[in-house]
């Protein structure tokens, strides 16, 4: 027997409060990553520089779409990102006028530092989880980001 049209309703409430949950716990975790990397990073450019390492070497004009902010935007979080010493930029070889940016061997070492403290925190708050609930609990919520329309770059 299917559930009934009120019971769904319910759930999808549940679905959407617990997903609010989780956006203002992210919100949080990432100030607190980005202060870790740099105790001046900003939770913007923190999630910019994660972006780079994970598909760099690129322009900073790629980022627009990715994060829905205009160039402007984009061309202060890189900098703060080089003032940093956190990028790099480099010449695009196709194109003397574009730069690339990459992660700089800083920038990788103290991202690598906050995924390593962030991994072993997971795995101490869910070790009472089964591989079994962890796949299925991943699983779930890329199927819930694939429904929704959410970029498979991520």
């Amino acid at each position: 027997m299917s559930p009934k049209t009120d019971d769904r309703i319910d759930v999808l409430k549940d679905l959407e409060s617990e997903v609010g949950v989780l956006i203002r716990r992210i919100r949080r975790v990432i100030g607190e990553r980005a202060r870790a990397v740099h105790p001046e990073l900003l939770p913007a450019s923190y999630l910019m520089l994660a972006y780079v390492r994970d598909h760099g070497p690129l322009r900073a004009s790629a980022m627009c779409a990715v994060f829905d902010i205009d160039k402007g935007a984009i061309s202060r979080q890189v900098q703060h990102l080089l003032d940093l010493g956190l990028l790099d930029r480099h010449p695009d070889p196709e194109d003397g006028r574009a730069t690339l940016l990459t992660t700089s061997k800083e920038g990788e070492e103290r991202l690598e530092g906050v995924a390593a403290e962030r991994r072993e925190l997971l795995a101490e708050r869910l070790s009472d989880w089964s591989y079994d609930e962890l796949t299925a609990f991943s699983t779930s919520l890329r199927r819930y980001n694939d429904a929704l329309g959410i970029p498979a770059d991520r």
